[in-house]
């Protein structure tokens, strides 16, 4: 069991020792630091937080006790109870709110839980402020108001119809095309609040033939919650058998989305960014970002339609930074996540089912035969261990040298652009390991790319 606490937030299993696990000590130590955080930032003595949750278990007492917190902190409560983690992105600066904490721990299962925060903007605050908020909960560095100015609780209902009326105004969610084409779809949301939202935003966009599993927002995951090909074998049997022509999957807080093909088969997550932006630029031209650890195929498709891409460092909030910086159209990370600045900087799967259905109406074309129209790539994942003492960012440096005349990026660990592949190490924050993801043309490829890498790693360990 563990507790994780980083420049996005706090997230850890459920139970256990305070400061050893996601404990009601460590969720109140860090909803007071933000309130702390948030008065700074605003220079407000009483701002106003917005807060959602998805639907696991813990959820229900961990917003209780966060919303009590930040109100004895002086700060006036905004709750949007179950909701989606772009949803409250959404609600943070539509409620005119000072920032915002969103009660999910994502993919991970139903015993972990996670505090992630946001600033007036609705996005995830950056590595300066998270480290600040750090130090004043390694210093308990705050302090609660007299009961004269504690905060006010209101809960407030219809966001996600609100930010469903957003998506639908965006220029390229054609709403007819999606209504007239009678799409049959299937649904897994994995029993949390894409059960509530993803039913809403299907009958805003005329999809009536709605096969859901799972859709019930419980908390208690009918399968491990991370949208990956072994964990969906359920709705693509569904798929095979009720002759469907798409499936759609998301995480517990909906800012994943991976699609399924008519046969059952992954149409890849890699790939749901990929599609949508060939789709957005074709209409919108501009550059694009993705991560260092995402498809090469984002980059082809968009110097296909004659524009620009960059490489961020992995993470969200890099993302954003990057695509800010170059004026990017669309973004996102290879593992589902759309970033659609028009509506916000923020991963948003109910956009990217908007956008995506619009696209594959127009196109006219099986999801199959959609996904062949796009540059085949496959990736491999290894690491190797380190030994007490040893030093990753030396150890990467020296490979950094030996392939010094290759095409290299450091910004994010090490990543190297072969003519047909890519390696990309770094180092884990949480673990003494070095990461090794490949990509090739082939499976077999990325995993002899991957063993190479281990092995040239691991001379240097031994």
């Amino acid at each position: 069991m563990t507790l994780i606490s980083s420049i996005s937030g706090t997230r850890g299993t459920i139970g256990g020792k305070p400061g050893e696990n996601l404990t009601p000590n460590d969720a109140v130590a860090f909803a007071a630091a933000f309130a702390q955080f948030i008065k700074i930032e605003s220079g407000k003595d009483q701002p106003t937080v917005v807060i959602g949750r998805d639907a696991r278990p813990s959820g229900g007492w961990l917003s209780n006790l966060v919303s009590a917190t930040l109100q004895a902190s002086g700060v006036h409560v905004i709750d949007l109870g179950l909701s989606t983690t772009p949803t409250v992105e959404v609600a943070v600066p539509g409620c005119t709110a000072d920032g915002g904490i969103i009660l999910t721990a994502s993919h991970n299962p139903i015993e972990w839980n996670a505090l992630k925060l946001l600033n007036s903007k609705g996005e995830f605050i950056n590595a300066a402020q998270g480290a600040s908020l750090l130090e004043m909960i390694q210093k308990q560095d705050f302090n609660y108001p007299d009961v004269t100015k504690t905060g006010q609780y209101r809960l407030e209902d219809g966001w996600i119809e609100k930010h469903v009326e957003q998506i639908l105004k965006m220029e390229l969610v054609d709403v007819e095309a999606i209504k007239n084409a009678n799409l049959s779809v299937a649904v897994d949301p994995v029993n949390s609040t894409g059960a509530i939202a993803i039913p809403v935003l299907l009958k805003a966009l005329g999809v009536n033939n709605v096969k859901m599993i799972n859709g019930e927002p419980t908390g208690f995951f009918a399968h491990n919650p991370e949208p990956l090909k072994q964990h969906l074998t359920e709705i693509c049997a569904l798929i095979q058998n009720e002759k469907v022509d798409l499936g759609i999957v998301v995480d517990p807080d909906v800012d994943r989305l991976a699609l399924i093909t008519e046969k059952g088969e992954m149409f890849g997550e890699e790939y749901t960014l990929v599609a949508i932006a060939d789709y957005y630029m074709s209409e919108k031209p501009g550059p694009t970002v993705s991560n260092l650890s995402s498809s090469r195929a984002l980059r082809n498709v968009t110097e296909k339609q004659g524009q620009h891409y960059e490489a961020s460092a992995v993470g969200e909030v890099n993302v954003v930074a990057k695509m800010k910086e170059i004026g990017a159209v669309i973004g996102g990370e290879g593992n589902g996540g759309i970033i659609v600045p028009e509506l916000h900087y923020g991963r948003d799967s109910l956009a990217g089912i908007a956008l995506f259905l619009s696209y594959y109406v127009k196109k006219g074309r099986t999801m199959s035969e959609l996904r062949a129209s796009y540059p085949h790539y496959e990736m491999a994942k290894n690491k190797v261990e380190l030994k007490p003492g040893m030093n990753p960012d030396e150890l990467i440096k020296v490979m950094q040298d030996t392939y010094a005349n290759e095409n290299l990026n450091t910004i994010d660990g090490l990543k190297i652009d072969f003519e047909h592949g890519w390696v990309h190490l770094r180092k884990s924050n949480t673990e003494p390991i070095i990461r090794i993801y490949t990509e090739a043309d082939s499976k077999q490829a990325a995993e002899d790319l991957a063993k190479r890498f281990e092995t040239e790693l691991m001379a240097l360990v031994n």
